[in-house]
């Protein structure tokens, strides 16, 4: 079989165009755990709004187990996704906005590990790693719903090279990602950077969206203070606090929801996914909702072995089998 001139041309320009992506956040490896080694920069020439006081990416190892990872990374200046492909694509894809209380950005726990079951199932899945809004960008408030619409709109526009249908691009987060899902599906059409190129012509509307124990409310006593506080200020008014509290923004297009939380979070108070479901409602939008009495904050798939939490990531397979989704 003769391979064409114009075929090795391609190929190069393919892999030269993946290696000048950023590559994921490193730190401690484990053998047997599969680290992704495709990523998709988010702006091409750079991210918006850059901070006058210089950041350096910094990935810290919280775990002390040798045989586990639980990084967490701050100081994202390039915005990116990592990308886990299935082995056999069902053709629905999910953006995955890992928590970490607006402080950082978890990797494994909220990211890579939920990732790799999600892959194993058939769906493409994307892991974004996010601007701080408290890290100086021009944006403020509103950088890392700016790095999820943008995502949204990447993956559609290169649906094709992924074996996916853009129409069936979903949304996850977990905590402080769960806010910036709930923001993602509450404000997906709100106009929060220029437009770079013509991804930018496409919806940043997610299919679904998939909070997990996630941070709603920027107001107290529901508000997660150290989440509110690096998103919107201590000094908040109650005018900047609404508008950014996802539960009183809800537009009447918003996606059908699945949402998960523990009544005995003692992080994030469950009221957060109670206001989020209330509001869905309001505006007729479906929701199927799961509170768990055991699984306190941050249970992930790796704290919720051995309880009954453990059974929500088969609950969301079945309920978005419902909805056309999975």
């Amino acid at each position: 079989m003769t391979t064409s001139r114009r075929a090795v041309l391609l190929a190069g320009l393919a892999a030269s165009a993946a290696a000048a992506q950023t590559p994921p956040p490193m730190g401690k490896r484990v053998a047997g755990l599969p680290q992704p080694i495709e990523t998709i920069d988010l702006w091409p020439k750079g991210a918006p709004g850059m901070p006058a006081r210089p950041l350096v990416e910094t990935v810290n190892e919280r775990s002390t187990d040798a045989q586990l990872t639980d990084r967490a990374v701050f100081g994202i200046t390039r915005p990116r996704m990592a990308v886990f492909r299935p082995a056999r694509p069902n053709g629905a894809a999910l953006l995955v906005t890992p928590g970490g209380g607006y402080k950082w950005v978890v990797v494994d726990k909220e990211g890579y590990e939920i990732a790799r079951w999600l892959c194993a199932r058939g769906f493409t899945v994307f892991v974004l790693f996010y601007r701080l809004p408290g890290e100086g960008w021009a944006a403020g408030p509103d950088v890392a719903l700016s790095d999820a619409q943008r995502a949204m709109r990447l993956i559609r526009h290169r649906a094709r090279d992924f074996g996916i249908d853009p129409e069936r691009v979903g949304a996850m987060g977990f905590s402080a990602g769960g806010h910036l899902c709930c923001d993602l599906i509450a404000r997906f059409a709100t106009p929060t950077y220029a437009p770079v190129d013509a991804a930018d012509t496409l919806s940043a509307r997610p299919m679904i969206g998939a909070p997990v124990y996630p941070v709603v409310s920027m107001t107290a006593p529901a508000a997660h203070a150290g989440s509110r506080d690096l998103l919107i200020g201590r000094d908040a008014n109650p005018t900047r606090e609404a508008a950014h509290s996802p539960d009183r923004n809800i537009p009447v297009d918003a996606p059908p929801c699945f949402i998960v939380h523990a009544e005995d979070d003692e992080v994030v108070p469950v009221d957060n996914a109670l206001l989020f479901a209330a509001a869905l409602r309001v505006r007729k939008i479906p929701v199927e909702t799961h509170l768990f009495a055991h699984g306190g904050h941050g249970f992930g798939l790796r704290k919720a072995i051995g309880k009954p939490v453990a059974a929500w990531p088969e609950l969301f397979l079945s309920w978005a089998a419902t909805t056309g989704f999975a």
